[in-house]
């Protein structure tokens, strides 16, 4: 992650610095207002810390006229100013948070990563215009969640896993409360009519989705 942190008291920016390249942040420092607008137009950044009371203009200003060039970077503003008015006017801004000074480099950190927490990987399967969510049993059709019975899901799955392959019929059976060939024939036809799926029925093997 690429931060743009901008403070003017140089001992408290090269010490969050320092502090925050330790744990793997890629920071670039700025003292001023004028020099946040200068590295802003320079480089693309995924966080801004800055400071609501700088020298010149102030950080709220500075986020003011970023976002008015459409620039939508996330920002969270470092202050000794708490009134309620300020804290208004950071997140008009749309801040994501504010840290009041003092406060040790732990708490930023934790902030930071409380903002920027990496969503759980999802393993979707698709076919054709399906996705399968199995974690939460959801299908999507062309992006649009249906309804489906768990069984159903279950059996639909097992063939998406095993595309292109014979699937014994005994397996399916399995995902069954009340397991019968006439009862996984019919849900194999529900199955084939809702979605529009070619799938097989390999005579005493199984079944079998192209």
């Amino acid at each position: 992650m690429h931060i743009l942190l901008i403070e003017d008291d140089r001992l408290l920016a090269d010490s969050l610095r320092d502090f925050l390249m330790s744990e793997g942040f890629h920071v670039d420092v700025g003292y001023s207002g004028e020099e946040a607008l200068d590295k802003t137009f320079q480089k693309k950044y995924d966080l801004y810390l800055f400071d609501i009371n700088l020298s010149g203009e102030s950080g709220l200003q500075i986020i003011k006229e970023l976002k008015e060039a459409d620039d939508d970077t996330p920002v969270i503003f470092i202050t000794a100013l708490t009134t309620l008015d300020t804290i208004a006017q950071a997140f008009e801004l749309g801040a994501i948070d504010y840290i009041k000074k003092p406060f040790p480099p732990e708490e930023l950190l934790i902030r930071i990563k409380s903002k920027f927490k990496q969503p759980q990987q999802q393993n979707f399967l698709t076919y054709e215009n399906l996705q399968l969510d199995p974690t939460n049993h959801i299908v999507k059709v062309d992006g649009h969640p249906e309804t489906i019975g768990e069984i159903q899901f279950k059996i639909l799955q097992t063939l998406i896993e095993n595309r292109n392959e014979i699937v014994p019929k005994e397996r399916l059976l399995s995902h069954m409360n009340n397991p019968s060939d006439v009862a996984l024939r019919v849900t194999i036809n529900k199955l084939k009519n809702r979605y529009n799926l070619p799938i097989k029925n390999i005579r005493s093997k199984g079944y079998f989705l192209e």
